[in-house]
């Protein structure tokens, strides 16, 4: 025994065994990928165990492990050694983080990305619970394909109860086969010889025993019964189909409703493959279908955050969205105030344009007012009488020519600061935060539409310097230029969406801030992000006009020092936006979230926007 193998310590009481050979044993299959002749694996806890094991398991998760090898080969052995379910984890995160962190599943090529991403996650699971592939599946839609939460549940509930709970149930002739132990439900004992017919209890007809089929449940029913039974849950839109007897929850074996299905109804038993596939995104925690329109065909899934995806993410068809909601990406803003605000502003925006162009409030009950005559002295139908240049209250007495009393040809300073109650100071209120977020959403769409070629054009001609002398720096400058276009961009997101949690942060008709919350907190908070919001803007718009001008020149007429300069200004007032969105992003998330009734979060502020999704590797190249 090697250093290595003295350090390692496991306790388990002595058993007698059968001699076995050195080495693993194939089974007779011939046709399995944990082979490895030369050394047998050692006899030690998991943790010590893995260094060897994972090269072979992360081979053999492209094709499942023929049940019997893996119950001599790897399953004896553990059985052996002390069990220690934390290492076991450990192993099973190392191989979750092969992955990247983003990848893209791209349902165009179901063959060789998707079908093979979901089979290396049930393989994982068959391979630990060394269970079948549609109870595998179970367990995971169950736990919404979340390996932490199936070996939280496996270490506090156990297997046997784990697997009841989900509704997969191991046949009790494997358990005794096994002797209390790991269930063998994978290669069961032979059955009874059958007879020659069998009672259905479903539609009592006596059939032949070849036209039964039996679950993992034990309960028996003819193959008629069965395919009606799947065929209304196909069409019922289940994919998880349960057992048809009375008090039953167990999940049926997809196989056998695939071969029945198959048989009579071809386009269900397609359907419900598909289901089974697509699964995997729309159960999955960590995976989400791009929300693009029309739809690209991928899905994108986020490996790690411990169950809170909180994150943008960008699809390689170029859409960019929360991966939290769906919806377009919106940080700093929450989802829940995201979802709130857009649906004001289609439901208002427009209302709000008519009627501040159109209409006046009352200064009495503050309900708006239109004017259907040309004179500038209107009525209320409250009986209050105004005029409807500047709204305010007047006598009853007036003719053509002059309001009794009033006059508002002056601009009146004073009285255009007053405080406006009611329905119109809401509306003014709901004016001034959404006028600012579309001015910075329309500035946003021309930079990038108008701005950004030109910036593209500009960057072209500094790498295309053939001045040897000036190509290293309009090199540079080409470089500094197109990351100052792009923090330009991301940062007018940042300002439009921070007026829309402005809005409902600060100010709003429902009581959203904890009871405890101090006022002077609130007030000291808001100051603080406003603040930061005002800086931002203004540094946003001097990087808008330094990137809109004329500056760097084009090589043939710039020097090196101008070009420099040029170089140090973006860098610097790239580095400046940079600052103050993310400095307001943190007052987000540490100083105003926390006051919330409602829980909420943001994604982390990335100055190059949501987060690119990977390609995803092939089963051809899976590592």
């Amino acid at each position: 025994m090697s250093s290595d193998d003295e350090e390692c310590f496991y306790d388990y009481e002595e058993e007698e065994e059968e001699e076995e050979e050195p080495g693993w044993d194939d089974g007779g299959g011939g046709d399995t990928m944990l082979v490895e002749e030369e050394a047998a694996l050692p006899e030690r806890p998991v943790d010590c165990w893995v260094s060897k094991a994972i090269p072979t398991i992360l081979t053999s998760l492209k094709n499942p492990i023929h049940a019997d090898v893996m119950h001599k080969n790897i399953h004896r052995p553990l059985q052996k050694s002390l069990f220690r379910l934390h290492s076991l984890q450990l192993v099973l995160q190392q191989l979750v983080l092969v992955t990247n962190y983003i990848v893209f599943l791209d349902m165009l090529d179901l063959p060789a990305l998707y079908v093979c991403t979901q089979q290396q996650d049930l393989s994982m699971v068959m391979n630990l619970l060394y269970i079948k592939q549609h109870q595998a599946r179970a367990l995971l839609i169950h736990h919404r394909w979340k390996m932490e939460s199936i070996l939280d549940h496996f270490d506090r509930k156990g297997r046997d109860r784990m697997l009841r709970e989900t509704g997969v149930v191991i046949q009790q002739q494997a358990e005794e086969k096994n002797g209390g132990g790991m269930a063998m439900a994978a290669s069961p004992s032979p059955p009874p010889r059958p007879r020659s017919s069998v009672t259905c209890y479903v539609c009592f007809e006596d059939v032949s025993s070849d036209a039964v089929s039996t679950m993992d449940c034990g309960h028996c029913f003819c193959n008629d019964c069965w395919t009606e039974h799947f065929f209304a849950c196909v069409n019922g839109g289940q994919k998880q189909i349960r057992c048809m007897a009375v008090g039953c929850a167990a999940v049926c074996d997809e196989d056998v409703a695939q071969r029945l299905l198959g048989g009579r109804y071809p386009g269900a038993a397609r359907r419900l493959r598909g289901a089974l596939l697509a699964s995997y995104v729309e159960d999955n925690a960590a995976a989400r279908w791009c929300p693009s329109a029309p739809h690209c065909g991928r899905a994108v899934r986020v490996d790690g955050g411990g169950g809170r995806w909180c994150c943008e993410v960008s699809c390689p068809c170029g859409a960019s969205f929360c991966f939290g909601c769906a919806a377009p990406a919106h940080s700093p803003c929450p989802c829940a105030m995201w979802e709130r605000w857009e649906a004001k502003c289609r439901g208002e925006s427009m209302n709000v344009d008519w009627i501040l162009a159109n209409t006046k409030s009352c200064p009495k009950c503050s309900k708006p007012i239109e004017k259907n005559g040309g004179c500038n002295h209107v009525r209320c139908k409250c009986g209050q009488c105004l005029c409807w240049l500047c709204g305010a209250a007047t006598g009853l007495a007036h003719n053509w020519t002059s309001i009794d009393g009033h006059s508002c040809n002056r601009y009146d300073d004073a009285a255009e600061k007053r405080k406006v109650d009611g329905a119109r100071r809401k509306v003014l209120r709901y004016a001034h935060y959404y006028e600012r977020y579309k001015a910075h959403g329309d500035s946003r769409r021309a930079e990038a539409e108008k701005l950004g070629p030109a910036i593209e054009a500009r960057a072209r001609r500094l790498r295309e310097d053939p001045d040897p002398a000036t190509a290293p720096a309009s090199g540079d400058a080409a470089e500094a230029l197109a990351a100052a276009h792009r923090a330009l961009l991301a940062s007018r997101d940042v300002l439009s969406r921070s007026y829309a949690f402005a809005y409902h942060m600060f100010g709003g008709e429902e009581r959203t801030l904890k009871a405890a919350a101090p006022e002077s907190e609130v007030a000291t908070a808001q100051a603080l992000f406003e603040d930061h919001q005002e800086m931002a803007e203004r540094h946003v718009e001097k990087l808008s006009g330094l990137l809109a001008a004329d500056a760097p020149p084009a090589p043939a007429t710039a020097g090196d020092a101008a070009l420099r300069r040029a170089k140090q200004d973006a860098v610097a007032l790239t580095a400046v936006v940079e600052k103050h969105c993310g400095e307001m992003h943190k007052c987000i998330q540490d100083e105003l979230l926390p006051m919330l009734v409602e829980p909420m979060s943001i994604a982390a502020y990335r100055r190059d926007g949501p987060i690119k999704a990977k390609d995803f590797p092939t089963c051809g190249g899976a590592s």
